[in-house]
């Protein structure tokens, strides 16, 4: 698993390492937890900062998706590390699950992910990240909870407590797709989520631009997930 190139931009100008080089980082930890759970296609590593939480490493575009629907519409992620939730392991395919967060479920479902475990990160007692491990099998995880958590763990929270990321700044790096159909694409996912959630058109757009920034993503890329999963509902 390699770092999507918007990653691996978004770290070199914003996230500053004294550990490992994130390829190493994000082999290191696909390593482990695919010795655990061979159905793994895919993690990505958050932390929380200002309040909010953010994608410091995706392992592939669809992953960094995954995360950015969550940051949009709730999901497990979000739950874990914001919410002040234990681990969740979720089958994408659970009816409850989609209603909850049914933008996470449906982009994951798309992606070929059938379940996901979300995990916390800890640094010194206190929580400032979480790790999130995406399987193509619904029981992929099942049974193996706390040998993940251990395995993630400490490599994680060095990773996290060794990040310095500015929300202003991502926000800044989300915007200005430059193409028009990147505009269209925008202006097309903002009328749906403004319709579907019954907000004004700013509203939607300041969510849409900000979970792109917290997934470490152009506007463009997340817009183009909502169009497909959400075009035609929007009624």
């Amino acid at each position: 698993m390699e770092p999507l190139p918007e990653t691996r931009t978004a770290l070199a100008e914003l996230v500053s390492f004294d550990g490992p080089e994130v390829d190493e980082l994000l082999r290191n930890l696909g390593e482990r937890a695919r010795a655990v759970v061979p159905e793994l296609v895919g993690l990505s590593l958050g932390l929380t900062t200002e309040g909010l939480t953010f994608t410091l490493v995706a392992s592939g575009s669809a992953v960094a998706a995954i995360d950015a629907a969550q940051y949009l519409d709730g999901g497990p992620c979000v739950e874990v590390i914001e919410g002040g939730s234990d681990a969740l392991e979720v089958a994408t395919d659970d009816p409850l699950d989609e209603e909850s967060w049914g933008l996470y479920a449906r982009v994951s479902a798309a992606a070929g992910v059938a379940s996901s475990l979300s995990l916390p990160v800890y640094q010194g007692g206190r929580r400032v990240g979480g790790v999130n491990l995406y399987a193509s099998t619904v029981d992929a995880f099942t049974g193996h909870l706390g040998e993940l958590a251990l395995l993630m763990g400490t490599t994680s929270a060095e990773a996290v407590s060794n990040a310095d990321l500015s929300f202003s700044t991502r926000l800044e790096a989300a915007k200005a797709p430059g193409r028009l159909r990147d505009r269209a694409a925008i202006e097309t996912a903002v009328g749906l989520l403004a319709a579907l959630r019954h907000q004004d058109v700013d509203t939607a757009r300041r969510h849409l631009t900000q979970a792109a920034a917290r997934a470490g993503l152009s506007e463009a890329i997340v817009a183009r997930v909502v169009v497909v999963v959400y075009a035609g509902r929007a009624d």
